[in-house]
């Protein structure tokens, strides 16, 4: 089984801080033991607001919010991973995917790269990585999308791929499956799904095999404690049907 550990956005990202070299290097060690037990599925780590931009769509407008911002209705179904030249491209291919799903809202979030946490200097005008975040909605958490919607988001998907954006794309299941973990000071308090929304940005994610929900929550027991033990930690299914890919 495959999920998706999000973690939420924390005060010293929000203000353009780098990660402590004490916390990259344990968070490598951890990802690189399940790596090596090929277990690591994916994973990637967003920058703070200021670099993001929220996509509103109603009535077939689409409102463009630059950050930074707070949270509001962050509560993902669909991820994807884009790569390209400029924030403006992204928001393009974020307006076509927009214009599919009818009234509904977007998050592009810049990734991080290896040169932004201090790991290497950056190289000459390297390729910027979004995720889009596709937000939950009644459709998505009943898992009843219609067919023809379906249908189109794959043909744009498709063009995606062909124009060298596309880089990956993960659907996750309704949040009545999902688990929202509140640590304060490694103390863990355990809510059940659906969940409305969260409040929280999202801070970044792994996607690993484990072999279940117990797993799962023992793993983020580690993942909390090299974070700073004080923290919101979503864990959500991710859906591997032929029919979400």
């Amino acid at each position: 089984m495959h999920f998706m550990i999000m973690h939420k956005n924390d005060p010293q990202t929000e203000a353009g801080q780098p990660p402590p070299p004490e916390l990259v290097s344990k968070m490598g060690a951890f990802i690189g033991e399940y790596a090596q037990s090929g277990r690591f599925v994916d994973g990637a780590g967003l920058s703070g607001s200021r670099h993001r931009t929220r996509l509103v769509f109603r009535g077939g407008r689409c409102e463009i919010k630059h950050g930074p911002y707070a949270g509001e209705h962050e509560l993902p179904s669909t991820v994807l991973q884009l790569k390209v030249a400029t924030r403006e491209q992204a928001i393009g291919w974020g307006q076509r995917y927009g214009k599919v799903l009818g009234d509904g809202e977007l998050e592009l979030g810049k990734v991080n790269e290896p040169w932004d946490i201090g790991l290497m200097p950056a190289p000459e005008n390297p390729p910027l990585q979004f995720l889009l975040i596709e937000k939950a909605d009644a459709e998505t958490e009943a898992g009843r999308r219609s067919s023809q919607k379906k249908a189109e988001l794959a043909r744009l998907k498709n063009e995606m791929v062909k124009a060298g954006v596309l880089v990956k794309s993960v659907t996750l299941k309704p949040s009545n499956t999902a688990k929202r973990l509140a640590f304060t000071n490694n103390a863990l308090h355990v809510m059940d799904g659906p969940f409305a929304e969260s409040k929280e940005l999202v801070g970044g994610f792994a996607i690993l095999d484990l072999s279940g929900i117990d797993e799962a929550l023992e793993l983020c027991r580690s993942y909390a404690l090299i974070l700073g033990g004080t923290l919101e930690i979503d864990v959500r299914l991710v859906d591997q049907s032929d029919d979400a890919a």
